[in-house]
């Protein structure tokens, strides 16, 4: 722990800093591009588009992060081939990288590209294979969530912590639509429907780092999907743990970079949570 908080800085230059000036900036960039995108290209299903935004803005973010850190090591989401094993081979490629930028410059592009105003930008940063900072900004709210490691999470500058929700009855839990509809999505929608009549009620809204990032701040009680990536989670994860909640992949299992399927709750209800998607084969 001593070892990654002191790793945090760098030459003087503070990587919390920069993650947030670098969210922030792609964030502006990006809402005044809404409703104003020129492109639009299908990636690995209809249902997992880019833009020239996405694009844009992961060039923005990779060119200051590299100015203020050169010999970092960069994984963002419009670097990397479409597809399950494509994501997967790319983070493997550089999860040994002693600091690892990882990047999902817009998190719900499907809902940027209708209008719909639940996206982000998504930044975090690995050191050894351990997420140590985390920040999340949605534009369009104008909210900025960030976590360093050992310090706590905060939106609008106040300390988040997580939902004091016992029982997944009295919960608000969120899932999403896979893009992958060969084994993610079918998957996924046998969770939906065991889990939906044991919530208070379930949102699917279509952006898995705010849905972290909600958990983080006790608006959710709880998260799962199956078949996201590692640019979807890493920031979430550091968040909802900076906040007292639990980060895992659908099993149970320790939450790592490398974790596809995932469960994140305020920690109450993760095991009735984790036993749901059991007794329905939907945890993997």
């Amino acid at each position: 722990m001593s070892d990654q908080l002191n790793a945090s800085v760098v030459g003087g230059k503070s990587f919390t800093a920069v993650a947030i000036n670098c969210a922030s900036k792609a964030g502006e960039w990006i809402k005044t591009k809404l409703g104003n995108h020129a492109s639009l290209d299908i990636k690995y299903s209809s249902h997992d588009l880019v833009t020239e935004v996405d694009k844009g803005s992961e060039r923005l973010i990779k060119n200051l992060v590299l100015t203020h850190f050169p010999h970092h090591s960069f994984l963002g989401e419009e670097g990397v081939e479409p597809g399950p094993e494509a994501s997967a081979r790319a983070l493997e490629d550089k999860i040994d990288a002693e600091y690892l930028w990882i990047v999902d410059p817009i998190d719900g592009t499907t809902n940027f590209v209708h209008g719909f105003p639940f996206f982000c930008v998504s930044i975090a940063l690995a050191y050894k294979g351990d997420v140590i900072v985390g920040v999340v900004y949605d534009p369009v709210k104008d909210e900025l969530f960030v976590a360093e490691k050992g310090k706590g999470a905060y939106v609008h500058g106040k300390r988040m912590s997580v939902s004091s929700e016992e029982t997944l009855r009295g919960s608000l839990v969120a899932t999403g639509l896979p893009a992958d509809h060969q084994y993610a999505l079918p998957v996924n929608l046998r969770g939906i429907t065991a889990v939906a009549p044991q919530v208070r009620n379930l949102r699917i809204a279509g952006s898995a780092a705010l849905h972290m990032a909600y958990v983080a701040a006790g608006r959710l009680s709880g998260f799962w999907e199956i078949g996201l990536n590692s640019w979807d989670l890493a920031a979430g994860s550091l968040l909802i743990q900076e906040s007292g909640g639990i980060v895992t992949d659908t099993n149970g299992k320790p939450y790592d970079l490398s974790v596809r399927n995932v469960m994140a709750s305020n920690g109450r209800i993760q095991d009735e949570l984790v036993a749901a998607l059991a007794a329905a084969n939907a945890n993997e």
